[in-house]
């Protein structure tokens, strides 16, 4: 997308690579760069990597020669996104708070900030990219696209936001922050939930969760052994179980949230643990919706990372959309996002519903 030199843009910054090299980038482009650090979460524990990440973003800023400003979003973070992720753990969910830390934080709240600074524009470090219909598309590094975590972005939103490293693999974007001796460029990419960092999981979430033992159990409801609760396991979940006995691994299959039950199978290939068709409601088109009234094909991931399987959607009320898969999908996780694409254009997503809704 084409711009006149000398605008302002902001970029959010957060002390890794990604965003350091966004800032770089523009700032060579001849365009006039504020960083921004968000403080999303009021938290002094050493294990949460914050505190360094801003230590790291004061040396990037002052080598790249940008002004750097700090905006508190922690009540916001809390009441849009951590609430309800604890809301869905309470549900016996496994949520995504990085859909939702988009959409209600990213390029919602931090967006107005930028404009509020005199800004043109707000870049990040995502990959993904913008084309000249302001469509969200996916990166050249297939392995490193984040479309799936966008798909809430708006088109009229596209077209304030800069997306620089789409056209760029995640090797390119090190060798330019260490040609240029950034000291973000071997800095590991951070995973996982932002908040919780290198914690514990099951201890974090009962500080704010009452924990309530629950059982494992086989599909015709025969009790295995005692487990830590629903909320604390996925459909597709094989790590942690700690089910022991002869035979192949065990998988979670189903879980029953009121009555605090997880099922069970055993072996990655059982026919349980595999569908062809979901529903899905909380639907959300970056642009003009497609035409539903007939069977529209296209290609979905039911998680990131995920290579789009070929898929037909129908709609089966003005709230509710019907996905058939056209091989079976592994582990289809309710409360997670699917995400549809035709061909590198994301068109939107929607959140997968549970079988018994």
């Amino acid at each position: 997308m084409p711009i006149k030199l000398k605008k302002k843009i902001v970029v959010a910054m957060s002390g890794g690579v990604d965003s350091s090299v966004t800032a770089l980038l523009l700032k060579q482009q001849g365009y006039e760069v504020i960083g921004l650090f968000m403080k999303n979460w009021d938290d002094d524990d050493k294990l949460c990597p914050q505190k360094k990440d801003y230590q790291d973003l004061i040396s990037i800023c002052d080598k790249i020669k940008i002004p750097l400003y700090t905006v508190n979003f922690t009540q916001e973070y809390w009441d849009n996104v951590f609430k309800d992720f604890i809301k869905e753990l309470e549900l016996g969910f496994t949520p995504n708070p990085d859909v939702l830390c988009n959409r209600e934080i990213k390029f919602k709240v931090l967006l107005e900030k930028a404009f509020s600074l005199g800004a043109d524009f707000l870049a990040t470090g995502h990959y993904a990219s913008i084309n000249n219909q302001f469509e969200l598309c996916t990166s050249v590094d297939t392995n490193k696209d984040q479309t799936y975590f966008l798909y809430t972005i708006k088109h009229e939103i596209l077209k304030k936001v800069l997306f620089p490293l789409g056209s760029y693999p995640k090797s390119t974007i090190r060798k330019i922050a260490k040609d240029h001796h950034l000291i973000t460029h071997d800095k590991k990419d951070s995973t996982g939930i932002c908040f919780i960092g290198k914690r514990n999981f099951k201890e974090f979430i009962q500080q704010y969760i009452p924990s309530e033992k629950g059982g494992f159990y086989t599909l015709d409801d025969t009790f295995i052994q005692e487990n830590d609760g629903a909320p604390f396991y996925t459909i597709g979940q094989r790590k942690g179980l700690n089910i022991g006995g002869e035979g192949k691994a065990w998988y979670v299959v189903d879980k029953d949230n009121k009555a605090n039950k997880v099922y069970v199978v055993q072996g990655d290939t059982h026919p349980a643990l595999y569908d062809t068709t979901l529903l899905a409601n909380e639907i959300s088109w970056v642009g003009k919706p497609p035409d539903l009234d007939t069977a529209y094909k296209c290609s979905a991931k039911i998680r990131y990372r995920q290579t789009a399987q070929k898929c037909l959607i129908t709609r089966i009320s003005k709230e509710i959309i019907k996905v058939k898969f056209l091989l079976p999908q592994r582990a289809i996780t309710p409360r997670q996002s699917i995400v549809f694409y035709k061909d590198n254009v994301c068109l939107g997503g929607a959140m997968i519903m549970p079988k018994n809704d």
